[in-house]
């Protein structure tokens, strides 16, 4: 029998496997045969019998663990069985904590100690309260976000919703004895990152080639970033290829946007905020990169995320915030369902998963390819050439590709015009046989797409 997460092989002891043994009680348990070579045959012990009496001493002394201890022989060579029970609460050597995984036993330090002391104690990440911040520190727009959200999805009744902020958090159990934890202040605090380092959205745009050519940073509370990192990267990172059937005007990203929606969703949800890195978005020309900070149960794989799986959530008070919200299921069905998405799409998912960290790659089809600089459909361009512009309007397309969340005030103080010539502008340019620009969203919190080639002007 070889090596494997219950089973260690030794020729010979030496205290210094007590840490062997440690590592076993840290984990599932397991057994340990000295007198047994790497292969699994036995060579024997000479002093047998004395480290039967010794063992358990020396592990009792070092570990506070009482372990048994086995006499065993073949063709009359002596060896010793040593039983681990998993352990309910921590186990130390010497102020180290080890831990047996797959067939090799590790070091725990930095975020995965922490982690793991935090699970054993029943305790996850997200729930440990925060000092110094309190309820009135919270974020009106996020618990907004939040109400609109939940009451479309229907996953909170009315009754709920029409509760006070500092009800609302505790009916989603983000506080404990008066304090608010950690998932509430990353929710709903504008700038968690005052805490949390890494608590925020870089979105970089790479082209063909390895260099950065624009980027940008988004803040506030995670409500926020979700509901603004997905249309932030529609509206300025990708470009759609425009078609008509008929008279219907079909446009078509890369990336199908509820696929997108799930991977960022997913990446807000499940990030290590403690490991001080953000997420990043990384975006080519036929290739979209999304990675976090994360940690993983044990013996998870990207085989398991790409397949059906129970749901364990590294946050699950985020996690539950974001599935009362509507934007995530609670049933671990999300990543399959964003698979098939892609797959039906014409899309390429793939998973990279190591120690601390994961990586989410789509890869888009080369005619699709998510660039600034895509043209447009020879349908759209054939009716495009025939349309004139203004070089006002012109001008004004190139500010709101620059700038897709300005207000009509703002707009109309960049041209030097009144609101009421800047609104004929823009709705001239909404209403042309084909559109240039569109709005999304409410007047306030929308944003403007400038739907046609400017280069070509």
């Amino acid at each position: 029998m070889p090596e494997s997460q219950n089973i260690e092989y030794k020729e010979s002891w030496r205290d210094e496997y007590i840490k062997w043994i440690c590592g076993f009680a840290n984990a599932q348990g397991g057994k340990i045969f000295v007198g047994v070579d790497d292969k699994g045959r036995v060579v024997g012990l000479q002093n047998a019998k004395k480290l039967m009496e010794d063992i358990p001493n020396k592990v009792r002394d070092a570990l506070g663990l009482l372990v048994d201890v086995n006499l065993l022989s073949v063709d009359s060579k002596e060896y010793i069985e040593i039983s681990i029970s998993p352990s309910t609460y921590p186990v130390n050597y010497k102020g180290e904590y080890h831990y047996r995984t797959g067939s090799t036993k590790q070091l725990l330090q930095g975020a995965s100690l922490t982690q793991f002391l935090l699970n054993k104690t029943g305790t996850k990440w997200d729930a440990v309260p925060v000092d110094g911040v309190s309820f009135r520190d919270l974020d009106k727009e996020s618990f907004d976000i939040f109400r609109r959200e939940a009451k479309k999805s229907g996953r909170m009744t009315a009754q709920d919703l029409s509760m006070t902020d500092e009800e609302l958090l505790d009916s989603l159990n983000l506080v404990v004895d008066g304090k608010l934890t950690r998932a509430a202040v990353l929710l709903f605090h504008r700038k968690p990152e005052k805490w949390f380092g890494g608590a925020y959205v870089k979105i970089g745009f790479f082209g063909d080639g390895p260099d950065l050519q624009y980027q940008d940073e988004i803040y506030g509370s995670l409500f926020i970033q979700a509901d603004r990192v997905v249309e932030l990267i529609y509206l300025k990172y990708f470009k759609a290829r425009i078609s008509y059937d008929g008279l219907i005007r079909v446009e078509r990203y890369p990336i199908p946007k509820d696929a997108m929606r799930e991977a960022v969703y997913n990446a807000l949800m499940h990030s290590n905020y403690s490991s001080g890195v953000p997420i990043q978005i990384r975006i080519h020309e036929n290739e979209v990169l999304i990675s976090n900070d994360c940690i993983f149960p044990a013996n998870w794989t990207a085989e398991t995320l790409m397949q059906r799986h129970r749901s364990e959530q590294y946050n699950p008070k985020i996690a539950n915030a974001f599935f009362r919200a509507g934007y995530v299921e609670a049933w671990g069905r999300g990543i399959e369902n964003m698979c098939k998405l892609c797959k039906d799409y014409g899309v390429k998912t793939e998973y990279t998963v190591h120690p601390e960290d994961v990586m989410l790659a789509f890869f888009a089809k080369q005619e699709t390819a998510a660039t600034q600089s895509a043209t447009q459909s020879t349908t759209q361009s054939a009716t495009q050439s025939t349309q004139k512009y203004l070089p006002i309007e012109i001008k004004l397309m190139h500010y709101l590709v620059a700038n897709p969340r300005a207000t009509q005030g703002q707009i109309a103080k960049y041209l030097g015009m009144n609101l009421n010539t800047t609104k004929y502008y823009l709705n001239k340019l909404g209403k042309l046989e084909v559109p240039a620009i569109k709005h999304e969203g409410t007047t306030r919190k929308g944003s403007w797409m400038v739907l046609i080639d400017l280069e070509n002007l």
